[in-house]
This record gives structure tokens, C-alpha cells and sequence, in this order.
């Protein structure tokens, strides 16, 4: 048989996920045409973005996860949405925020291991603008999008 593990995993990363209607139906006891209607309405009212899986990290290569809040450089500080949106087109990144206090921006990464992030992290200094950063290294995720991990 093909494998195809590779394209499975980047469509499923990106949104091809559809809820279960049946198993939601039955869960909640409510008709399938109820539940498709009011899914259907959130997504149109943008409630519901989007839908995707949820990995064991480690079996994908993607065991590293670290966060990380950086600072602009001078010249970056007053554009960290921009800074943002090209991070976050890094298929890497998991998610990226803008926050106040010391730092402007939180992201959390996910790489193979320390070595692709160390690769990472000397691309990001020169390609984003990064005056400093500050990394924390997450030892194990005991919950991700609302599912309990072992």
C-alpha cells in the first residue's frame, strides 16, 4: 500500500477535519438535520474556523516543542502584526500572538528536535527582526485543543 502520511498530515494540520454528525447527534440527542443546521450556522457566522486533528507530536517527528517570546528589533516594533502573519505562513509555528509586557510576540514552535530549532531560531533573529528572545522548552503536553494527552 502507498504511504501517504506525509500529505495526510499537512491536509489534516491545515483543516481537513469534519465533525462527526452522527456521533455528535447521538452524544447530545438531538437529529442529525439539527446538529448539520447549527454547525453550519457557526461556521458561517465565523464562530467555527476551522477543524483539524489533534497528534501525538513524537510519532510525526515533531517531538520539539518550545515557546518562545521575542522582542523587534528598532526598526520591527512598530509592525509586529506583519512580523506575525510572516510567522505564522511557517509550518513550524504553531501559533503566534502579540502580547503585552517585556515582549511583543509569544509563538509556540514545534520542530523534529534542538537541533532544527537552534537552525530555526538563527533563520527567525535575522529574517523577523529579532532583538532577543527567550525560549521555554515544553518537558510534556498534558492537554492540547481540549483533549487530554498521555
Amino acid at each position: 500500500m502507498k504511504n501517504i502520511t506525509e500529505k495526510l498530515i499537512g491536509l489534516l494540520k491545515t483543516g481537513y477535519c469534519t465533525p462527526l454528525i452522527s456521533q455528535i447527534a447521538k452524544k447530545i440527542k438531538e437529529p442529525s438535520t439539527t446538529i448539520h443546521y447549527n454547525i453550519k450556522k457557526l461556521e458561517k457566522e465565523g464562530a467555527i474556523r476551522g477543524y483539524g486533528a489533534v497528534f501525538n507530536y513524537k510519532k510525526i517527528g515533531k517531538g520539539y516543542c518550545v515557546y518562545i517570546l521575542a522582542n523587534l528589533v528598532q526598526e520591527k516594533y512598530g509592525e509586529p502584526e506583519e512580523v506575525a502573519k510572516e510567522l505564522s505562513k511557517d509550518e513550524r509555528v504553531e501559533s503566534v500572538d502579540i502580547v503585552t509586557g517585556d515582549y511583543e510576540i509569544l509563538m509556540k514552535l514545534r520542530t523534529k528536535d534542538i537541533d532544527e530549532y537552534y537552525e530555526w531560531v538563527k533563520m527567525a533573529v535575522n529574517k523577523y527582526g529579532f532583538a532577543k528572545t527567550v525560549s521555554i522548552t515544553s518537558l510534556k503536553q498534558i492537554k492540547t485543543e481540549f483533549v487530554e494527552v498521555d
